[in-house]
Formats: C-alpha cells, sequence, structure tokens
C-alpha cells in the first residue's frame, strides 16, 4: 500500500538548500521509471486483444507501443500509481546510507 500523497516524497514541500537539482532529477528518474512499467503492463494486457490503433502488421505494433509510451507517461505524470513514491523513498533511503 502506497503512502498518502500528502505524506510523499513526490508531493513534498521544497528541499532544503542545493538538494533542489538533485531532488527533482530523482523525481523524474522515478517517474520514467513508472511510466516505462505502466507501457509495459499496458502492452501485456493488450496482447490477446488482437486489435488496436491499426488492423495488423508491424506498424500497427510501432504505433501501440508509442501509444502505450506516451499513455504511462501521462499517467505517470498525472499522479501515477504508486510505483514512482516507493521508487523515490528507497533512492533517498540509499542516498541516506551512502
Amino acid at each position: 500500500m502506497t503512502a498518502p500523497l500528502a505524506t510523499s516524497p513526490l508531493a513534498a514541500g521544497p528541499p532544503p538548500e542545493g538538494q533542489g537539482s538533485q531532488l527533482k532529477r530523482l523525481r523524474e528518474t522515478a517517474q520514467d521509471f513508472e511510466a516505462l512499467f505502466v507501457a509495459q503492463m499496458l502492452a501485456t494486457m493488450s496482447q490477446g486483444l488482437g486489435h488496436g490503433l491499426a488492423r495488423e502488421g508491424a506498424q500497427s505494433d510501432a504505433y501501440q507501443d508509442m501509444f502505450n509510451q506516451e499513455v504511462g507517461k501521462l499517467i505517470s505524470r498525472a499522479g501515477g500509481i504508486g510505483v514512482a513514491d516507493a521508487i523515490l523513498r528507497e533512492m533517498l533511503k540509499m542516498q541516506e546510507l551512502a
């Protein structure tokens, strides 16, 4: 179960001085990972449907992959499914140990 957005590292207030750009990069990395995860999930879910954006062939597969990637990015940037929050928390914990 994920933490509520109010206590989420992605929704946290401004970071201490000098850590803003690093936290921003970590947040973007976590969201990028979540976008890839969601895109892969969408691809797996739609495999057996037999229809997509186009009828059939390599072009259809390419367009479906691009569509899945963009939907994954949109979902992640709009709050996601909680994967980015968990990844960011773990990355921040790893930095504290280093």
